[in-house]
C-alpha cells in the first residue's frame, strides 16, 4: 500500500505543505495519480535515512490481532551472516559478491536478485549515508524462505555506488524476507538503528559479529 501526503506528514512529523514542497523540489520521490501524490514506504525510509530525518519507528508495525510478530534485526542477522573483506572493485562486482554471500538456495533466484539490485541502483542509489548502502530491488522480492535474514558485508575496499564525487560505499546490508511486510519492517528497524551513534560506531570499526548483534538486540528492545 502506498502512503498519502497526510500519512507521510505524520510519519516525518512535518507539515503537509513541507512534504509537497519536497516533492515539488524533486528531492522526495513520489508517484502522481489524478493530482494526488503517493509514496513508496521503502523509498521513504531510504530518503529519510540518507537525510538523517527522524521517522516514526513503528511505520510498518501491525496492530491487527493475530498478526505475525514483527521481525527483529538481531534475529535476522546471525554470526554466519556477517562477512568481512568482501571483494569488489565497482558497484556491479561488489553486489555480485554480496548476493553470493546471501543464503539463497536457488541459483536462479540469486541471479534474479542481482539483476533486480543492479536495476534499482541504476534508478537511484540505495546508499543511506556514512558509507553504508542497503541494496534491494525497488519493489520487495518475496522468497520461499521461513524467516527473514540480513546479510552484512564489509567490503575490502570502498566502491562508488552513485555518480563520481559521491561518498564511496564500504558496508552493505542485504535483506531477504518471506513477505513484503516483513521486508519493510526490517528496513524500518534497520533505518532506525543506523541513526544510533553506538551502532554506527560498531559498523564503522567493523566490530565482531557478536558485538554488532548484541547492540542490535539493545535497539530491538527499544522498539518493542
Amino acid at each position: 500500500m502506498q502512503l498519502s501526503v497526510r500519512e507521510v506528514s505524520r510519519l516525518l512529523k512535518v507539515p503537509e505543505n513541507t512534504v509537497c514542497q519536497w516533492v515539488a523540489d524533486g528531492t522526495l520521490p513520489a508517484l502522481r495519480v489524478n493530482s494526488r501524490y503517493y509514496f513508496s514506504r521503502a523509498e521513504l525510509l531510504e530518503w529519510a535515512t540518507r537525510r538523517r530525518i527522524e521517522i516514526v519507528p513503528d511505520i510498518f508495525r501491525s496492530t491487527q490481532e493475530g498478526a505475525p510478530e514483527e521481525p527483529r534485526v538481531s534475529e535476522a542477522l546471525s554470526p554466519d551472516g556477517v562477512f568481512y573483506d568482501v571483494p569488489g572493485t565497482d558497484r556491479e562486482s561488489a553486489l555480485r559478491e554480496v548476493v553470493a554471500c546471501m543464503p539463497v538456495a536457488d541459483p536462479g533466484d540469486r541471479e534474479l536478485m542481482l539483476e533486480l539490485m543492479l536495476a534499482r541502483e541504476k534508478h537511484a542509489s540505495t546508499a543511506v549515508g556514512n558509507g553504508i548502502a542497503i541494496p534491494h530491488p525497488r519493489a520487495p522480492v518475496v522468497l520461499p524462505i521461513d524467516v527473514p535474514t540480513i546479510t552484512l558485508c564489509f567490503l575490502r575496499q570502498p566502491v562508488l555506488f552513485g555518480p563520481v564525487g559521491s561518498e564511496p560505499i564500504h558496508t552493505l546490508f542485504a535483506v531477504q524476507s518471506p513477505s513484503v511486510r516483513a521486508h519493510l519492517q526490517l528496513l524500518s528497524r534497520l533505518a532506525f538503528m543506523l541513526r544510533d551513534p553506538s551502532f554506527r560506531a560498531l559498523i564503522e570499526r567493523r566490530a565482531p559479529a557478536s558485538e554488532i548483534i548484541a547492540d542490535a538486540e539493545r535497539l530491538d528492545a527499544a522498539l518493542v
